[in-house]
């Protein structure tokens, strides 16, 4: 899983010397007449560019038809184009349409309690008998391999709760290449093998989630902290809407939300920001501008009691204890950042201090924020006690940590410790051009880049007893959401 902390500082490093400039000078912003926004810095370290395109629509703004399709969408987009990905796309053409209608009325039939087997699996063969006549005329990873012929590396994408993201990082003489290649991609998308890579994602949900402890454990704590907010489902969806994804509902949601409107472009490295300007505008100023994507009406009510799930699994005990909290740009979400910095980042943290070192009853502890940033979120304590060990103990442990939070304000130096962490932290992690570029586009999906221009300022205001206030406010157990996994008799 992908997460975005609302961390950053105003000053990022321009380049491998020690000196800095202001964030809202460097980085420049325009707005197509078809609604793309474009976000450009120049850094002349290397001849290099990481190139950004991310959406705002993620697996939040699906409906309950169509559960998932926004990361079976993803992967659709690595398939091709009319041109890129086919050895003859008119004659690929028909052949489509067939596989479709016949995807269709294996769909159609294969939940109707009065269907013939028979005639199902005879519907199946026909389908793979399409499918491989159909691979004749593929050029499997086109796009892929062009990239890597021209320098491009790191190329994927990725889908979360509020948005997609598209990435590559490539040499800067190479730049034209991507705005037509990824132009191309989002105008002339062909969704070409889609009940195979159907299966494939469905067989990516057993393994991530069905049968892996971790992914069981933190799927079921957000189905269970969330009860009508759509924070609650997968983005890889449930099995069910996996299997009864539809390429027309796929194709809609495609056309319905892969607009400019909905669209950011980050270019961060060694370009000429005038000449890319001009030559994204060139490439997807065309574009129709689309609809905005409507924001999630739904509303999670307040939690008025404590939740506990217990999944019974063979595996070694795990637990996770998730409260609710707001986001950005609420002032108690930089209260926050630094009450999770002080209680589980890092090996001087109090959780780890106390759990692993002092009393030696668990192995791991993380604390982080989850599952989105656009709405109402989560903090989340995930624990793996030592073997010896139970979940009850752990979890006595960091009630009375949390508790020292809620009646102790913390001193003036773990507070100077935990701002100095959260920026080293995030300085550290934009050295390179594609952690800058990911920030960028993440934070103007979200709400807006300039956000993070007055970062340091509001964490730099927020008190010990702003901490300790938040502590008490919403770290209850009416707040609290407790999950656990492991086997049978184990606690």
């Amino acid at each position: 899983m992908l997460r975005f902390s609302v961390l950053f500082a105003l000053f990022l490093l321009l380049s491998g010397q020690a000196f800095a400039q202001p964030l809202a000078k460097k980085v420049q912003e325009h707005h197509l007449k078809n609604g793309l926004t474009l976000l450009l810095v120049e850094r002349h370290d290397s001849p290099t560019v990481a190139a950004y395109i991310s959406f705002r629509v993620g697996s939040v703004n699906e409906d309950s038809r169509e559960r998932g399709v926004a990361h079976l969408l993803e992967h659709m987009l690595f398939k091709g184009t009319k041109t890129l990905g086919t050895k003859n796309y008119q004659a690929e053409k028909p052949l489509l349409a067939k596989i479709e209608t016949l995807g269709q009325r294996i769909d159609f039939l294969k939940n109707r309690p009065d269907t013939d087997p028979q005639q199902l699996k005879q519907l199946r063969t026909q389908l793979v008998r399409l499918q491989k006549e159909h691979r004749k005329l593929l050029i499997k990873d086109e796009f892929a391999r062009i990239y890597a012929e021209n320098g491009g590396v790191g190329y994927n994408a990725f889908t979360t709760k509020d948005q997609t993201t598209y990435l590559i990082n490539l040499p800067a003489n190479k730049l034209e290449l991507w705005a037509a290649i990824e132009s191309d991609r989002f105008q002339n998308a062909v969704l070409r093998e889609f009940y195979t890579e159907r299966d494939v994602v469905r067989e990516e949900r057993r393994r991530s989630y069905e049968s892996n402890p971790d992914g069981m454990l933190y799927e079921t704590l957000l189905a269970t902290a969330y009860e009508v907010h759509p924070y609650r489902n997968p983005v890889i969806g449930w099995g069910s809407d996996i299997e009864n994804l539809s390429l027309v509902e796929t194709r809609n949601f495609l056309h319905k939300y892969y607009s400019p409107v909905n669209m950011v472009i980050t270019l961060v490295g060694d370009f000429d920001s005038a000449a890319a300007l001009e030559l994204v505008t060139r490439y997807f100023g065309s574009m129709p501008p689309g609809v905005p994507v409507p924001p999630v009406v739904t509303r999670e009510p307040p939690q008025d009691g404590e939740r506990r799930t217990r999944i019974i699994f063979d595996t070694e005990p795990q637990l996770m204890m998730a409260y609710h909290k707001p986001t950005m740009p609420n002032r108690d979400d930089y209260a926050f950042d630094i009450l999770m910095q002080v209680l589980g980042e890092g090996r001087t943290s109090r959780l780890y201090q106390s759990l692993i070192v002092d009393k030696q009853l668990a192995t791991q502890v993380s604390v982080f924020g989850a599952p989105g940033s656009r709405y109402p979120n989560l903090m989340v304590i995930a624990l793996t006690p030592r073997q010896s060990c139970s979940c009850v103990d752990v979890e006595d442990v960091v009630q009375a940590e949390l508790a020292k939070l809620q009646n102790e304000p913390i001193s003036a130096a773990d507070l100077d410790k935990a701002r100095k962490q959260i920026f080293t932290s995030i300085l550290r992690s934009l050295r390179g051009n594609s952690g800058l570029a990911r920030m960028l586009s993440s934070y103007e999906v979200l709400g807006g880049w300039r956000y993070l221009v007055d970062y340091e300022k509001q964490l730099n205001s927020i008190t010990a007893e702003e901490v300790m206030a938040v502590a008490k406010k919403y770290l209850t157990t009416a707040n609290r959401t407790v999950v656990s996994i492991g086997r049978e008799g184990l606690k």
